[in-house]
């Protein structure tokens, strides 16, 4: 299960090994300042949009990967039954971040401010 966590200046999504190895991605760090809107979404697998390329999507159980879509591209880690953490930004190599976390209202009220 991919963690977030916030530090001075920049957040970080780490995934699993087998996450990595389904997904086609490494670890993730922005800086904060790159982060343009952050909300929660009560569940990740119906937040998702695009189609996959690369990654794993088990239909109504997991998302791993990149999704893409016109003009945006998007880094994902969600399952089912779980909320999740949407978040915006502006010069990264991903537009939007969508990561599945039981804490991902907390997460979010914390980024908007």
């Amino acid at each position: 299960m991919a963690t977030i966590e916030t530090g001075p200046g920049a957040l970080r999504v780490s995934l699993t090994g087998t996450e990595k190895v389904f997904g086609l991605l490494r670890d993730l760090e922005v800086p904060l300042s790159a982060v343009t809107s952050a909300e929660a979404v009560p569940s990740g697998l119906g937040a998702l949009r695009g189609l996959r390329a690369p990654g794993l999507g088990l239909p109504g159980l997991r998302a791993i990967g990149t999704w893409r879509r016109r003009g945006e591209k998007t880094y994902v880690s969600v399952r089912r039954n779980q909320p999740a953490l949407r978040l915006r930004l502006s010069g990264q190599p991903y537009d939007t971040l969508l990561v599945g976390t039981d804490d991902a209202a907390e997460l979010a009220a914390t980024l908007s401010v």
